[in-house]
């Protein structure tokens, strides 16, 4: 199979960035089946964040104890979220 730069849309920015040959072989390399959708610079921006540890924190009431706390996910409407405590005691109980 021949490999071509492939232009694409980041999906964060939504400026398109080119993914090389020369990135599409250290996937196949690496064993990565997914092409990216993040241009270079939202990869560096997300993975600096989290080294930074500035990711976005969501305010939620744990469902078991009823306190406040903070999870690093948007919650999704129906399911539950646990503090910490209660989050690693349900995960040691099964």
């Amino acid at each position: 199979m021949i490999l071509t730069d492939k232009t694409m849309a980041c999906r964060e920015c939504e400026q398109e960035f080119v993914f090389t040959v020369g990135e599409q072989e250290f996937y196949q390399e690496k064993g990565f089946t997914n092409e990216p959708k993040l241009c270079p610079d939202c990869r560096r921006a997300r993975k600096r964040n989290k080294r930074d540890g500035s990711r976005k924190l969501y305010t939620v009431t744990c469902a078991e104890c009823n306190c406040e706390t903070q999870v690093p996910f948007e919650p999704t409407s129906g399911k539950p979220v646990y503090c910490r405590d209660c989050f690693e005691s349900r995960r040691n109980m099964g």
